[in-house]
């Protein structure tokens, strides 16, 4: 079953990484206030990143290794700036999974 990494940008500017395999229901969780207390206090404005990955186990990897990166480094991989996201890393890996920016999957009218 596909997964999603995603990245939403909240009111107050911050960045929130989260995983599902319901990108749709998760995002209208956010906005309700039903999905985590951070999102509950500090609403998302929109999903600025999103990728799709093979499994939810996958996308929960790929989810903890964001988390650990600075603020820099994902504002970078949601700029889709590949060449300062390298200089940011220690190592050159780069992003797994389909990458989308802005809302996602627009061409499917999930976000409209």
């Amino acid at each position: 079953m596909v997964a999603f990494l995603y990245i939403l940008r909240l009111k107050s500017g911050g960045l929130y990484t989260g995983a599902t395999t319901d990108l749709k229901q998760r995002y209208q969780d956010h906005l309700n206030g039903r999905a985590c207390r951070t999102t509950k206090l500090d609403p998302p404005e929109k999903v600025v990143y999103s990728e799709s990955l093979p499994t939810f186990t996958d996308a929960r990897k790929r989810e903890a290794q964001i988390k650990r990166w600075s603020r820099a480094k994902k504002e970078a991989l949601v700029a889709g700036d590949l060449d300062k996201l390298r200089r940011l890393s220690n190592d050159s890996i780069m992003p797994i999974g389909r990458q989308t920016h802005g809302l996602p999957f627009v061409e499917h009218g999930i976000f409209k």
